[in-house]
């Protein structure tokens, strides 16, 4: 789990101003407004469910491009997702029974499975998954079923575990007056000494007041370092004593989230086209104290914790996500671990966008990634993942697919979990 940052650095707008010609006798129409910008994180309203099922006319997804692109990793997520389902405590993130219930849920990732290494031909394939399973899409922010996919990645920096001249801007550790709902995570507020829980102060407010003191993790080069694993929520931490350090999503504040690349743009500093990590991080090696100013806007203030490096990087299920298997939504109104479609356009290294129809495993959130119009593709590790991450911003739409009512029984969750959740040292 993670607070989005979203390297949705590429645009964050995408109205157009529409003119009107002039008329035949030299007048000129009236302009017309500006067309809206896309609110992405539209609510949904009180009660309203952000699936609706496919009625039996519908076209289905196209989901024989998403076999023509499987690859082994995709059974990797599988096997992850089962082992959360696994977990007693996974039915209590279960609210959500007016569209699957947590054993249809489970039964439909296990069955998958099981399609996918009973059938190698693509048309024994798609005729079993259609005899099989119903298909909810969802309905996106415009409640046509519009989504918005951005990325993410795991990034790798160097560290100290001592503060020096280089290395002087700390990740904490969770605080003790942190208060978070046991289940989902959803930060409440801050504990006081009377009790009461009150809103946490501002980014810049926490950073100033030394309230943190003590509880600090590791130590990064620059504020946009720690900033990116904030946003990000985990990373790969090369230490000056030559160990490898693996460091998770703890918890985070209630503040409210505003995107860096969005308030660069916002002050001009960047167009829709030139807004990427890349070129943000160019301008804070010359302009830092401006870029802090902006980072400060964001007040969703993220803590760390330790994990095994066989475990890394985990999603906000406890598990190790997998990259472009594993997409990130917000599960106070998605299913977890559930089996998605996803129908969009990703980015590549030659920086132009193509066809992605994946299956994928919904097993991630973020800040950000709030509302049935939002979702973060997981791109991997390390520099390579930065750029794909960095340039991710691409309408698209998804759906979730379940098990008919009458094949859950017939594919119950397997004895034993085999792959372990992280180890928090």
């Amino acid at each position: 789990m993670y607070c989005r940052i979203a390297f949705t650095f590429p645009g964050l707008g995408l109205a157009a101003m529409i003119g009107a010609s002039a008329l035949v006798l030299g007048c000129e129409s009236p302009k017309l407004a500006p067309a809206p910008e896309p609110n992405y994180a539209a609510p949904l309203a009180p009660g309203e469910h952000a699936l609706r099922k496919l009625g039996p006319d519908e076209p289905w997804p196209e989901i024989a491009a998403a076999w023509r692109v499987r690859d082994p990793l995709l059974r990797k997520a599988v096997d992850q997702s089962i082992a959360w389902y696994q977990k007693p405590g996974s039915k209590a993130r279960f609210p959500f029974h007016d569209v699957v219930t947590h054993e249809q849920a489970s039964a439909s990732v296990v069955a998958f499975r099981d399609l996918l290494k009973e059938h190698t031909d693509e048309a024994a394939f798609v005729g079993a998954v259609k005899q099989m399973f119903e298909v909810w899409q969802t309905k996106g922010y415009d409640r046509k079923g519009t989504v918005l996919f951005t990325g993410y990645y795991s990034p790798i920096f160097k560290a100290s575990l001592t503060p020096d001249s280089t290395y002087k801007h700390p990740l904490y550790k969770r605080p003790t007056d942190l208060v978070t709902d046991p289940l989902t995570g959803e930060p409440k507020g801050r504990r006081l000494a009377s009790g009461e829980i009150a809103p946490w102060p501002s980014r810049s407010e926490i950073l100033s007041s030394g309230m943190l003191k003590g509880t600090e993790l590791v130590y990064l080069p620059s504020d946009l370092d720690t900033y990116i694993i904030q946003v990000n929520g985990s990373a790969k931490l090369e230490l000056t004593d030559g160990s490898t350090m693996y460091v998770g999503y703890a918890g985070k504040t209630d503040g409210q989230y505003v995107g860096l690349g969005q308030s660069m743009m916002d002050a001009g500093i960047f167009t829709e086209k030139d807004c990427t990590l890349q070129n943000i991080e160019a301008y804070y090696e010359k302009n830092p104290q401006q870029v802090n100013q902006f980072i400060d806007r964001n007040n969703c203030f993220v803590f760390f914790t330790t994990y095994d490096g066989g475990n890394w990087p985990a999603g906000s299920l406890g598990f190790q996500v997998t990259e472009k298997e594993t997409l990130a939504t917000d599960k106070k109104i998605y299913p977890p671990g559930g089996l998605v479609f996803v129908d969009t356009k990703a980015i590549n290294f030659a920086n132009t966008q193509e066809s992605f129809r994946r299956f994928m495993l919904d097993q991630d959130t973020g800040g950000a990634i709030v509302a049935p119009g939002r979702a973060d593709i997981f791109m991997g590790i390390g520099p390579g993942a930065e750029i794909l991450a960095g340039s991710q911003y691409a309408e698209g739409t998804m759906y979730y697919f379940f098990l008919k009512p009458e094949y859950v029984s017939q594919y119950p969750l397997p004895a034993r979990a085999s792959v372990k959740a992280p180890t928090k040292q």
